[in-house]
This record gives structure tokens, sequence and C-alpha cells, in this order.
């Protein structure tokens, strides 16, 4: 099975189109004020305008109430929400199902976390996917920086890897976890929330050869 991708922290028109074109199954937008890469509803809506049928929009959230999330639908279509923050399996069950969306859970692998049982948690409470990524004591993504894959579950959940993640290293990291799908955002920019359309371009090239030698 080949390795889904996502390009996280779409803040530009050209971003998105750079993305799709180059094979992307998914772009992300940040509804996170604090964010560098955080996009009003405004700019969302004109984002989605580009996207082509079978390439899904993420919403990615971090502790937002339903009343915020159900605001922000107003003005954008998205396909699937992600929970960054702090949010309960039963939180985000609660939101997904009053809204009718899917959702997945980002997960900050810190050292002395049980990652099987969190895992569990949120894929019993209706989890599409869990999203593994990097722990920071501040920062709820795009820190740039990777934990370690040898600690990557052999599940037979969608587990989606992330933190860290370059044109460099991404072969590398499938061929180690084998994940159901890679995101990236800091590891395709020229600057904070400004993506660089070639190293987009690597990037889903070394997917591709990574998914190749899964195979």
């Amino acid at each position: 099975m080949r390795t889904r991708s996502k390009i996280c922290g779409i803040t530009r028109v050209e971003d998105a189109r750079a993305a799709v074109d180059n094979g992307a199954d998914a772009i992300g937008l940040v509804f996170y004020p604090p964010s560098p890469r955080a996009v009003t509803p405004s700019q969302a809506q004109q984002i989605a305008q580009v996207i082509p049928p079978y390439v899904q929009i993420v919403g990615l959230f971090v502790d937002a109430s339903l009343d915020q999330i159900e605001s922000t639908l107003q003005h954008v279509t998205l396909d699937v929400l992600q929970f960054h923050g702090q949010e309960t399996p039963a939180e985000c069950a609660s939101i997904a199902k009053k809204i009718g969306r899917r959702w997945y859970k980002a997960i900050q692998v810190h050292p002395t976390l049980d990652i099987q049982a969190e895992i569990q948690r949120y894929c019993q409470a209706g989890a599409s996917a869990v999203l593994l990524d990097a722990w920071h004591p501040s920062l709820k993504g795009g820190t740039g920086q990777q934990f370690d894959w040898s600690v990557f579950p052999k599940a037979q959940t969608a587990l989606i890897l992330a933190g860290g993640l370059t044109p460099d290293n991404v072969k590398q990291a499938i061929t180690t976890t084998t994940p159901f799908a890679v995101d990236v955002s800091g590891g395709v920019e020229s600057a904070k929330g400004i993506k660089d359309h070639q190293l987009i371009k690597t990037f889903m090239q070394g997917v591709h050869c990574g998914s190749a030698n899964e195979d």
C-alpha cells in the first residue's frame, strides 16, 4: 500500500496548487492564531477553491470549541478535523459527531508516553487515524524536530508520521516506520508559512520512492 501524504500549514493559493500538482493527497489548514502558519476562514476559503476532488482539506484545531469550529465551517468546507491540542477522546468524538466530520488526533511522542495505550484511547473513540509528532514543551507541531522513529508502532491503525520530515529524510522515514501517511510543514518551507515549491516536489519524489521500496 502506498504511503499517503499531507502538506500542512498552507497559507497561499499558489502553495496549495504546488502541493496538488506534485501529488499530495491532502493539504492542511491551520486554525490556531498563535501559529505562524495560521489562516483566517476567509483565507482558507480562497485556498479551498483551488483544491480539486479527491484531495482532502484537513482543518487543524488546537483546543477549539464547538462554536469556533462551526464558525470556521461556515466559511470553508473541511473534509477532516485534526485535533492538535489537549482534547480528550470524548471531546474529539463529541465535536466531530455534532458537525458530521471524520477526525484524527495528533499525539506528541513524549519519552514517557505509552504510545500504544494512547493510540488505543483515541481509536476506540472513533478516530480515523492517529498522527504521531515530536514532543515540544510549548509548541503545538511545526517544530522541525523528529522523535525516535524506532518507537513508531507497527499497527493496523492508520498512523501518520510527522515531525522533522524533509526531502532529505522522508524516504528513510517511510522505510523505517511504514506509516499510513506522512505529514510535512516546515520541512518544505523557505520561511514559516511560505512553501518552497521545489522542496515540495523533491519531498513528494521521496515519498514515492519510499513507498516503492516499502512494496
